[in-house]
Protein backbone atom coordinates (compact mmCIF):
# COMPACT_ATOMS: atom_id res chain seq x y z
CA UNK A 1 0.00 0.00 0.00
CA UNK A 2 1.80 3.42 -1.22
CA UNK A 3 -0.65 6.04 0.55
CA UNK A 4 -2.95 6.12 3.81
CA UNK A 5 -5.73 7.35 2.04
CA UNK A 6 -5.88 3.58 0.43
CA UNK A 7 -6.76 2.82 3.69
CA UNK A 8 -10.43 1.63 4.42
CA UNK A 9 -10.57 2.90 7.89
CA UNK A 10 -8.84 5.61 7.24
CA UNK A 11 -11.68 6.59 4.75
CA UNK A 12 -14.07 5.01 7.47
CA UNK A 13 -13.10 7.21 10.16
CA UNK A 14 -12.32 10.87 7.99
CA UNK A 15 -16.30 10.33 7.33
CA UNK A 16 -17.10 9.40 10.83
CA UNK A 17 -14.98 12.73 11.60
CA UNK A 18 -17.35 14.83 9.39
CA UNK A 19 -20.59 13.30 10.85
CA UNK A 20 -19.29 14.09 14.78
CA UNK A 21 -18.43 17.89 13.41
CA UNK A 22 -22.22 18.09 12.01
CA UNK A 23 -23.73 16.12 14.95
CA UNK A 24 -21.93 18.25 17.78
CA UNK A 25 -23.06 21.39 15.72
CA UNK A 26 -26.37 21.16 17.23
CA UNK A 27 -24.98 20.96 21.14
CA UNK A 28 -25.75 23.76 23.29
CA UNK A 29 -23.04 26.74 23.11
CA UNK A 30 -21.74 26.70 26.84
CA UNK A 31 -20.27 22.94 25.88
CA UNK A 32 -18.08 24.77 22.92
CA UNK A 33 -14.80 24.16 25.52
CA UNK A 34 -16.18 20.75 26.75
CA UNK A 35 -17.81 17.74 25.41
CA UNK A 36 -18.22 19.27 21.92
CA UNK A 37 -14.28 20.05 21.42
CA UNK A 38 -13.76 16.76 23.66
CA UNK A 39 -15.71 14.76 20.98
CA UNK A 40 -14.38 16.53 18.26
CA UNK A 41 -10.66 16.20 19.30
CA UNK A 42 -11.21 12.13 19.78
CA UNK A 43 -12.75 12.02 16.66
CA UNK A 44 -9.98 13.45 14.79
CA UNK A 45 -6.97 11.57 17.04
CA UNK A 46 -8.82 8.65 14.78
CA UNK A 47 -7.77 8.99 11.25
CA UNK A 48 -4.78 11.09 12.19
CA UNK A 49 -2.84 9.10 13.94
CA UNK A 50 -3.48 5.71 11.44
CA UNK A 51 -2.25 8.72 9.12
CA UNK A 52 0.89 9.46 11.09
CA UNK A 53 1.64 5.29 12.18
CA UNK A 54 1.69 4.79 8.51
CA UNK A 55 4.40 6.86 7.81
CA UNK A 56 6.80 5.33 10.71
CA UNK A 57 9.83 3.37 9.91
CA UNK A 58 9.01 0.07 11.70
CA UNK A 59 5.45 -2.32 12.27
CA UNK A 60 6.30 -1.56 15.89
CA UNK A 61 5.95 2.45 15.24
CA UNK A 62 2.71 1.67 13.45
CA UNK A 63 1.08 -0.36 16.11
CA UNK A 64 1.63 2.26 18.52
CA UNK A 65 0.33 5.00 16.65
CA UNK A 66 -3.04 2.44 15.81
CA UNK A 67 -3.35 1.42 19.37
CA UNK A 68 -3.81 4.91 20.04
CA UNK A 69 -6.22 5.26 17.10
CA UNK A 70 -8.50 2.72 19.12
CA UNK A 71 -7.92 4.28 22.24
CA UNK A 72 -9.45 7.71 20.91
CA UNK A 73 -12.24 5.72 19.67
CA UNK A 74 -13.37 4.09 22.83
CA UNK A 75 -12.99 7.90 24.76
CA UNK A 76 -14.93 9.26 21.92
CA UNK A 77 -17.94 6.60 22.00
CA UNK A 78 -17.97 7.02 25.90
CA UNK A 79 -18.19 10.65 25.25
CA UNK A 80 -21.28 9.44 22.93
CA UNK A 81 -23.15 7.94 25.04
CA UNK A 82 -22.96 10.62 27.95
CA UNK A 83 -23.84 12.70 25.25
CA UNK A 84 -26.67 11.01 24.54
CA UNK A 85 -27.52 10.39 28.32
CA UNK A 86 -28.04 14.22 28.81
CA UNK A 87 -30.03 14.82 25.16
CA UNK A 88 -27.47 16.14 23.47
CA UNK A 89 -27.86 13.41 20.48
CA UNK A 90 -31.15 11.42 20.17
CA UNK A 91 -31.46 7.75 20.19
CA UNK A 92 -31.21 7.57 16.38
CA UNK A 93 -28.53 9.73 15.79
CA UNK A 94 -26.27 8.18 18.47
CA UNK A 95 -26.92 4.87 17.39
CA UNK A 96 -25.80 5.94 13.92
CA UNK A 97 -22.79 7.36 15.30
CA UNK A 98 -21.87 4.43 17.92
CA UNK A 99 -22.46 1.83 15.00
CA UNK A 100 -20.28 3.58 12.57
CA UNK A 101 -17.46 3.82 15.67
CA UNK A 102 -18.27 0.56 15.95
CA UNK A 103 -17.15 -0.92 12.16
CA UNK A 104 -13.96 1.45 12.57
CA UNK A 105 -13.33 -0.45 15.95
CA UNK A 106 -13.32 -3.56 14.43
CA UNK A 107 -11.80 -3.00 11.48
CA UNK A 108 -8.67 -1.73 13.83
CA UNK A 109 -8.76 -4.37 15.91
CA UNK A 110 -8.48 -6.39 12.20
CA UNK A 111 -5.84 -4.75 10.85
CA UNK A 112 -3.71 -4.30 14.49
CA UNK A 113 -4.03 -8.53 13.88
CA UNK A 114 -2.92 -8.76 10.77
CA UNK A 115 0.06 -6.36 11.41
CA UNK A 116 1.26 -8.30 14.42
CA UNK A 117 0.79 -11.41 12.54
CA UNK A 118 3.23 -10.31 9.89
CA UNK A 119 5.81 -9.91 12.46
Amino acid sequence: MSNFRNLLVWQKSMSLTTKIYNSTKKFPKEEIFGLTSQIRRCSISIPSNIAEGFGRDSNKEYLRFLNISIGSLFEMQTQLEIAKNIQYLDEEEFNNLYENSREIERMLVSFISKIKDRN
